[in-house]
């Protein structure tokens, strides 16, 4: 699964989508590799633990400890920032953007579609020093969805998401 999903439009109780997308941030380590890799730092901590309790440097080990209990933390910490999501529900009479913290938190904000504008970028993609994020504005109010993507997953949304707009508007103008 990749880390940004563009849904089929799918009925709604309100209006049919037009684009119906599920942002969501990758990671890269399974929780089997997460076991493996604990195991392994467990391993080579433990066998430096003994070889410095055994030439008498027994602080040491502790140290060694707190540095798997940190690795640890870390990487639950990681996989907890992980379970966020943001939701890109475009209609024709509004966008609306959830956001749900791991906590279960969950924001939202209504986009008039006429007037929205997706900011994106894409000179700076290349770019290793600048990481471009991808902006919604309307109205003198303003907000970044996908800040956890790459620059070519955003730059995918970005163009769905114009490629939708457009097509709200062209449903908008008079014949």
């Amino acid at each position: 699964m990749t880390s940004s999903e563009i849904l089929p439009a799918q009925a709604h109780p309100e209006a049919p989508a037009l684009l119906d997308a599920e942002l969501t941030p990758h990671r890269s380590l399974s929780q089997r590799g997460f076991m493996l890799l604990m195991l392994g730092i467990c391993a080579i901590s433990f066998a430096g633990g003994l070889a410095f309790f055994l030439a008498g440097a027994w602080p040491v080990v502790g140290f060694l400890g707190a540095d798997v209990l940190l690795i640890y933390v870390a990487f639950k910490i990681n996989y907890r920032r992980g379970r966020l999501v943001e939701r890109l529900y475009l209609t024709r009479d509004k966008l609306t953007v959830s956001r749900i913290w791991p906590g279960g938190r969950c924001s939202t904000w209504e986009f008039q579609p006429y007037w929205l504008q997706v900011v994106f970028d894409e000179r700076q993609l290349g770019d290793a020093r600048s990481d471009s994020p991808l902006v919604l504005r309307s109205h003198g109010r303003s907000l970044a969805v996908g800040s956890f993507l790459t620059g070519q997953e955003r730059r995918e949304i970005a163009s769905a998401l114009r490629a939708a707009l457009a097509r709200v508007r062209q449903s908008c103008r008079p014949a």
